[in-house]
């Protein structure tokens, strides 16, 4: 599965274009974010996301869910959001 990482200064019009083109070749992509800024960037962009595929009969759904990742050796606790068609 494709993995697009968001900070808090990611723009969510361009990572909402990121799920929508991977969603479109691949059918599910998952989203992480580190804090709180950044999560709420992803959740803003597959919003923006939803409203993209929607016109095209596409429903775009997000399972969110905590995951563990490695940061220059340190274990952080990140919000994994897999986003899939309905």
């Amino acid at each position: 599965m494709e993995i697009l990482k968001v900070s808090s200064k990611s723009s969510p019009n361009s990572v909402a274009g990121a799920i929508a083109g991977v969603v479109r070749d691949y059918g599910c992509v998952e989203v992480q974010a580190v804090g709180a800024g950044a999560t709420n960037q992803a959740l803003k962009a597959v919003a923006v996301a939803r409203g993209y595929m929607a016109p095209m009969g596409i429903d775009l759904v997000c399972i969110p869910a905590f995951t563990i990742i490695d940061i220059d050796g340190v274990e952080r606790t990140a919000m994994k959001l897999i986003v899939e068609t309905r």
